[in-house]
C-alpha cells in the first residue's frame, strides 16, 4: 500500500480552517497540523497541532496549502520551493501578476507541483456545463455572463473585489469556454470608504470571439452566483450556491402567432434541469490536488500558471477601471 501523503496548512483564518476539515478526512492523506504565528489562535484544530516554528512544520509535509493574506503568497511560496514541498495556492495565486509570474518560475525550476485554489471549477454545476460544451450542447458559444454579489465579508483586508471574487469568474469563464481572454474593459467604484474598489463591471473578449462580461461586487444585500452561457443552440445556466445547472433549449416548433413569429429570432424550448452528484467543491480540489501530487500529472487542477493568467487579466481590469473612474 502506498504510504499517506503528509499535509498540512499555513494560516488558520476561515479558509484554513475548511482546508483543515477536508485534510483530516481525506483519503490517502495524514494531516500533520497548521503553522500560523498570530496570537490567539487555537492551539489545535482538528485534533492536530498549530504551530509557530515554520521551519520544524515544513520538515514534517509532502505538501501544503498556502491560506495565508495574498500578500504573503510569494513569501510562503519562495519557501516552500526551497524546502522542497509542493503547494496548493488559495487564489488569488499572489497579489500582483510579477508575483504570480515568479511562482510559476520558482515551482517549475524545483520540479514541484503548484496548485491554486480556484474552487469554482470544482463545482458539480460548471464540471458538467464545461463537459456539456465539450460535447456541443449549445454550439457555437456567443456569450458568457457571470453575476456575483453579496454583502462585504469581513474576512477580507488585502485586496478589492476584482482580485477576491472577479478572479473566480476570470478563471471559470477561460476553463468552461476552453479560451482564453484577448481583451478586457471594467468600470469600477468605491463606496465602502476601503482603498480598493467593492465593485465592477467588466466586459470581455475571448480567443473564439465570445463576448464574456461579468458583474461583481460586495454592495448588494443577498448573495448570488450564477453563470449564463448562451449558444446557436440554446443557453445553459449554472447556479454555483445550489450546484444547479439548467439547459433553456431554442424552440424549434413554428409559431402561429403572427405578432410573435414576426421576430426572426429564437423561441422557448424545451428546460431541463440535470440531476447532478453534487460533491462537495472544496473536497473535489483537495482529491485532485493529492491525486497530482501522487502522480505528477496536472491536468486535473489549477496550475500555477493558470493562476498567473488570471492575476494579469486581473490587473488590466483594476487599471481599466481606475482609468474610466469618474472624479
Amino acid at each position: 500500500m502506498t504510504a499517506a501523503l503528509k499535509a498540512g496548512v499555513l494560516g488558520l483564518g476561515m479558509m484554513g480552517r475548511n482546508h483543515c476539515r477536508v485534510l483530516n478526512s481525506l483519503e490517502g492523506v495524514d494531516f500533520v497540523g497548521v503553522y500560523d504565528p498570530a496570537d490567539g489562535v487555537d492551539p489545535k484544530v482538528e485534533g492536530k497541532p498549530v504551530t509557530k516554528d515554520l521551519d520544524a512544520f515544513l520538515a514534517t509535509v509532502d505538501y501544503c496549502v498556502v491560506a495565508t493574506p495574498t500578500v504573503y503568497h510569494l513569501d510562503m511560496g519562495r519557501t516552500l520551493a526551497e524546502r522542497g514541498v509542493h503547494a496548493l495556492i488559495e487564489k488569488p495565486v499572489a497579489h500582483t501578476a510579477e508575483a504570480s509570474r515568479e511562482l510559476v518560475e520558482l515551482f517549475a525550476s524545483a520540479g514541484l507541483v503548484g496548485g491554486v485554489g480556484h474552487i469554482e471549477r470544482f463545482n458539480p454545476a460548471l464540471q458538467s456545463m464545461r463537459s456539456r460544451l465539450q460535447d456541443g450542447v449549445l454550439g457555437e458559444i456567443y456569450q458568457i455572463a457571470t453575476r456575483r454579489q453579496g454583502p462585504f465579508p469581513g474576512r477580507i483586508a488585502d485586496v478589492g473585489v476584482i482580485k477576491d471574487l472577479a478572479t473566480h469568474d476570470i478563471d471559470l469563464t477561460a476553463w468552461v469556454s476552453q479560451q482564453s481572454y484577448v481583451s478586457v474593459n471594467a468600470r469600477t467604484t468605491h463606496r465602502s470608504g476601503r482603498p480598493h474598489e467593492d465593485m465592477v463591471i467588466a466586459i470581455g473578449t475571448l480567443s473564439n470571439g465570445t463576448i464574456a462580461s461579468h458583474t461583481v461586487n460586495w454592495l448588494t444585500p443577498f448573495k448570488e452566483r450564477t453563470t449564463i452561457v448562451t449558444g446557436e443552440k440554446g443557453a445553459l445556466v449554472a447556479d454555483t450556491l445550489t450546484a444547479d445547472l439548467t439547459y433553456y433549449a431554442n424552440g424549434v416548433e413554428q409559431l402561429s402567432w403572427p405578432g410573435i413569429s414576426a421576430f426572426r429570432g429564437v423561441s422557448e424550448g424545451d428546460v431541463i434541469r440535470y440531476a447532478l452528484n453534487k460533491k462537495e467543491p472544496l473536497r473535489a480540489e483537495h482529491e485532485a490536488f493529492r491525486d497530482a501530487v501522487a502522480t505528477g500529472d496536472t491536468s486535473g487542477i489549477v496550475t500555477l500558471a493558470e493562476g498567473a493568467a488570471v492575476v494579469d487579466i486581473a490587473e488590466q481590469l483594476i487599471a481599466d477601471g481606475t482609468a474610466h473612474r469618474l472624479a
